[in-house]
């Protein structure tokens, strides 16, 4: 198995009375991009809280670089080299672009080196520099939000819906910056858009009812019309 960066052994969450997460196994290969597919009300969002510390995994292991983080707070885990990028963007929409990035940068000055770099696949945000983030479009937006993430260098990208609501337009050239994002950070994306993540995807696991029921090369899954039928209940490329 390729060396695996996050682990989740046997990891249930409850949230208030509702049992969320019922025994979740997963690998995300270092160095590679990671779907986690499902219907929604599976557990997707959960699973990325969870490993994020914003929710306690109330049994199991969520193991980061062979380190127990189960029991982190969220700002620890954040210094350990993750970064979530939640649906709702979660960019403050009274503060310019440049002002985003400079609150996200928490070591210190921001890198121009790393800006510079951020700007080659997202250069609407150099175009939009002194712009009131809460002005931009969704798309726009959602380039914020990521460049919020990486702004300062990290393991692991975990992002949850990014192409909700985008224009086709806008969700291919999300794609691609991704596609360069990849080759130099791990990704977690949990996505419905399978157009999207088909093109993206080194390996994918699918939930359904808080467990992972399929995991393997995304290959295999989108060459196989009769297994995304059982998982998913649908054809994906039929999915748009």
């Amino acid at each position: 198995m390729t060396d695996a960066l996050l682990k989740l052994s046997g990891v249930h969450t409850h949230i208030g009375e509702y049992h969320i997460l019922q025994g979740v196994d997963l690998h995300v290969p270092r160095g590679g991009l990671t779907v986690l597919l499902g219907r929604n009300g599976a557990g997707k969002t959960t699973t990325l809280r969870t490993v994020m510390g914003l929710w306690q995994a109330s049994a199991g292991k969520v193991e980061f670089g062979g380190r127990d983080i189960s029991r982190l707070r969220t700002p620890e885990i954040a210094q350990a080299g993750i970064a979530y990028v939640p649906e709702s963007m979660a960019v403050f929409s009274d503060l310019t672009v440049r002002e985003n990035l400079y609150l996200a940068a928490r070591s210190g000055p921001m890198d121009t080196t790393r800006l510079e770099w951020i700007f080659s696949f997202f250069p609407a945000l150099k175009k939009f520099w002194n712009y009131p983030a809460g002005k931009l479009s969704g798309g726009q937006k959602q380039m914020v939000a990521i460049a919020r993430a990486i702004i300062e260098p990290r393991q692991l990208l975990l992002i949850d819906e990014p192409t909700k609501g985008l224009a086709p337009a806008i969700i291919q050239n999300l794609a691609d910056a991704i596609r360069q994002l990849k080759g130099q950070t791990t990704v977690l994306l949990v996505e419905q858009n399978f157009h999207f993540v088909r093109q993206l995807g080194d390996t994918v696991a699918v939930m359904d009812d808080g467990r992972i029921v399929h995991s393997g090369p995304m290959a295999e899954l989108a060459a196989d019309r009769a297994l995304q039928q059982r998982l998913l209940g649908l054809a994906l490329d039929s999915h748009q």
